[in-house]
This record gives structure tokens, sequence and C-alpha cells, in this order.
């Protein structure tokens, strides 16, 4: 009896410690890889984002035409009221945090909590964490890869990068991304050349920009704008 346990015990074993082997060795590549993706993109613009290619798939389902307007503009180019808005309106503490706003997350966890309208309590540096490496999702394995990746880029990037790349592949309508295709969309313009209410109204449209547009925007979008007008005033210039 003693000797078939000791035989099976044998053929378990060595399973056991390949099956260990093969996932610290994934475990490693996925850390190499992920570190070295993070620095390349602190210095190359992401030339697309996976949510790019599934909004263009659902276009494709629904009988559309592929649509990927984008533009990119350095961040020293982009209108000071561009920058501002965004802080403005998606995270206030952007320049003091190091990519998650405490407060913001429990406040959200408590009302998921109490069963109303799910709030994410993401910061700027999560949204982008998320636009450029992620899929789309509210699951908590993607929540898990998402804080994972706002650390990398908390630590490799400077913040006028991550606001930079933020403001360059954020979606910003159907088949629009980021502030140049926004701007030349709604207003004709560059967002080089963006007035405060301008850039305020397509903040403002940020937390639903296939259904919000500053084309047609809604008095709750207005009501949205004024307030983010407000904070663009107490917030002042941005001293990065």
């Amino acid at each position: 009896m003693t000797k078939k346990r000791s035989a099976k015990s044998k053929v378990k074993h060595p399973l056991l410690k390949r099956i260990t082997n093969i996932a610290t060795k994934v475990f490693l590549y996925f850390l190499l890889v992920s570190v070295i993706w993070v620095i390349a993109y602190r210095f190359i613009n992401p030339p697309i984002t996976l949510l790019m290619v599934l909004r263009n798939i659902e276009r494709k389902a629904d009988g559309k035409s592929f649509k990927t307007e984008k533009k990119w503009v350095k961040f020293e180019d982009m209108s000071d009221n561009m920058k501002r808005a965004a802080v403005s309106a998606e995270d206030q503490l952007f320049l003091k945090h190091i990519g998650f706003d405490m407060k913001a997350i429990e406040k959200a966890f408590a009302s998921n909590k109490k069963g109303k309208k799910i709030k994410g309590g993401s910061t700027i540096s999560q949204q982008t964490a998320k636009n450029v490496f992620l899929w789309p999702g509210r699951s908590y394995v993607r929540k898990g890869f998402e804080a994972y990746f706002t650390l990398l880029i908390e630590l490799f990037w400077s913040k006028e990068r991550i606001l930079e790349v933020y403001l360059n592949v954020i979606e910003m309508g159907d088949g629009i991304y980021g502030a140049e295709a926004a701007a030349q969309e709604y207003y004709g313009k560059s967002c080089r050349k963006l007035t405060k209410r301008r850039a305020a109204l397509i903040a403002a449209c940020f937390p639903n920009p296939r259904r919000w547009t500053p084309k047609n925007a809604t008095p709750y979008i207005r009501h949205r704008q004024y307030l983010i007008l407000r904070n663009m005033n107490r917030l002042g210039p941005l001293d990065f």
C-alpha cells in the first residue's frame, strides 16, 4: 500500500513541478514584455488600440464601413484649454496622485455596493492604461491588468506623456479618436486652437462619446460643460 502511494506521488510531483515551471516562465515573460511595451510607448506613439479594432469589427457587423479618424498632436502643440478641460472633467487630482484616486474609488465602491448605477472612479492614468494596453470591459481580471499597467505608466512615463497619450487615443465619437479628430469633426478646427467653452463641451462627452456629442448637446451635457468650465477656472494652469 505504501509503495503504491509513493509511486503515485512520484508521478504527480514531476507533473506539478512542470506546471509550476511553465507558469513561472509565462509570468516572467509577461512581466518582461509588458515593461518593454510600456517603455517603448514612452517614445513611440501607439499606432492603434484594441478598442479601435473592436469598434471597427462592430461597425462591419452592422453593415458599416471601417472608420478610424485620428491624428496625433504633440503635447506642447495641443491647446492648454483641452488639457485643462480633460483634467477638470475626469481627474482633478491628476498631478498629485500616483495613478489612483483612493477617495473616488471608495465612493464608487460604496455606490456600486448599494446597487446604484455602476461607477468606475477611474483616473486619467487608469483610463490611459485601459485604452492603450487592454480591452473594454468591467471584469475583475481586466481591472487587475488595468491597475498593473497604471503603475507601469506612472513609473516609466511622465504626467505630460500620460495626458498626451490619453488625449490622442480616447474615443470621442463614432470612429473618432483623440482631441484633434474631435475638434475637426465638431468645430472644423484644430485642437491647437480650441476655446475654453469648446474644449469643455468635448470633455463633457467623455463618459459616453457614442451617445453624447457636442453637435447635439443635451441640457445634461450643457450642465456638465458649465461644471467643467467652473472647475477649469478653479484649477488654473497645469503645473507639470
